[in-house]
């Protein structure tokens, strides 16, 4: 304490007059430009567009990243491990030195400890080391290409600012060449769906930068480079021209009276088209419809929860539609409430309908809540059983299979054995 008190007040400079002790503390806060200050706007877009630049032109371009290769390649330490070169930590030193400043963060102990693992002379991969230079200057990269978008200037994009970056992406991504430029507003709202469904839970119509790099679907959307991307992977990938057709198809296949939006009664056919009325209804009365109508952006959002329904955003859309009494949780009178659609379904089909007793059980067993009368979402979530729980509640054909699972994979079973003996 005493050393502090003697810093501080050399510091301070022992003035009397508090009011020039203050004086000294530099400027922290600049109020952000408002909208009729159209000069300082301009200066803040200006010399955040020079600030970008600099910071772009810090990063290792292609020749310097070949140039690091190269003299990675030179100081290596034999043996080699299978195909994989190495090299040691007084190697990785040298190769610091000469690869000039731009290189000098990388080459640090920290990152050498970290990509040690147990090499028994101490080295490190050089293919690993390189993939992780290479990873670093394509987030530095990807991250200013992003914030050329954010018009606030705050460090997220909002929905408008991811549009326009995905819409100038197109042109640069071989994989969707073959789509028509009337279909580019469709694969837009498409792609751009996906970011804010999952990366703004709480819909403030906004996300942060870090966000969309810290998550895959940038990955996703930039493996369309790839000329030579596998059926399989397009298939799968959200962003590939394949699904963006396929989901928009279905939508156009439901809209049987062609006006652009759907009814509920459109909407059931979704699917297997066994999804319950009961929670058809509260589809349309949680999400955002036009004279009881969905839009194209809405259903995104539909299709989204039910395809990736162990994801927790998908989680928290299905919680809101079967939290009825918007308690926050579900109890017993709501598990029901949903289950007695399914019970009628079963009876139209020709089905003995099951006791709700017995699934209501089976229900807590897997979720296992910290209140036994309570199941919360963050519940769901923990369970890992989320999916499997929303399922029997909505959907008829997903509740036979779950009744059923025993059976169906004893039959797989059976037409495995059947093809292994042929």
């Amino acid at each position: 304490m005493d050393l502090f008190t003697k810093y501080y007040s050399e510091w301070k400079g022992g003035s009397k007059n508090t009011n020039e002790f203050y004086k000294t503390i530099p400027r922290f806060y600049y109020r952000l430009p408002a909208e009729d200050e159209v000069l300082l706007q301009k200066l803040r877009e200006e010399s955040r567009a020079v600030f970008l630049q600099r910071k772009s032109r810090e990063l290792l371009d292609n020749e310097e990243l070949q140039n690091l290769w190269f003299l990675l390649d030179k100081h290596q330490i034999p043996p080699m491990i299978g195909e994989e070169a190495m090299i040691n930590y007084e190697n990785f030193l040298k190769v610091g030195e000469k690869a000039g400043p731009k290189c000098k963060q990388f080459f640090t102990a920290k990152v050498f400890a970290k990509l040690l693992h147990t090499d028994s002379y101490g080295r490190i991969s050089i293919m690993q080391f390189f993939n992780y230079v290479m990873r670093k200057v394509w987030l530095h990269q990807t991250r200013i290409g992003l914030s050329l978008y954010d018009v606030a200037g705050q460090g997220y994009l909002r929905e408008s600012d991811l549009e326009n970056y995905i819409l100038e992406l197109i042109p640069t991504l071989p994989q969707l060449d073959g789509l028509e430029k009337s279909f580019y507003s469709f694969y837009v709202c498409t792609a751009v769906r996906k970011f804010f469904f999952f990366l703004d839970p709480l819909r403030t119509g906004k996300i942060k930068i870090q966000d969309i790099l810290a998550c895959s679907f940038l990955d996703d959307l930039l493996e369309l480079r790839d000329e030579e991307l596998s059926k399989e992977c397009q298939e799968t990938n959200w962003f590939s021209a394949p699904s963006a057709l396929r989901v928009y198809g279905q939508y156009l296949n439901l809209d049987k009276d062609h006006n652009g939006m759907l009814s509920k009664e459109e909407l059931s056919r979704y699917g297997t088209a066994t999804m319950t009325n009961v929670f058809l209804d509260r589809v349309f009365q949680e999400c955002l419809t036009y004279d009881g109508e969905m839009d194209y952006k809405t259903y995104l959002d539909f299709v989204l929860a039910l395809e990736n329904r162990k994801e927790p955003a998908a989680l928290q859309y299905m919680f809101k539609l079967l939290d009825i009494e918007n308690k926050g949780y579900l109890n017993v009178f709501s598990l029901n409430y949903f289950f007695r659609a399914i019970q009628e379904l079963m009876k139209i089909h020709g089905q003995d309908p099951v006791s709700f007793q017995d699934v209501k059980d089976e229900i807590f067993d897997m979720v296992k809540p910290k209140d036994p009368l309570k199941i919360s979402l963050q519940d769901l979530i923990n369970s890992n059983q989320g999916d499997t729980v929303t399922t029997i509640l909505i959907d008829l054909n997903g509740f036979w299979t779950y009744e059923n699972r025993e059976a169906l994979v004893a039959n797989d079973n059976e037409n495995s054995a059947d093809l292994d003996d042929t």
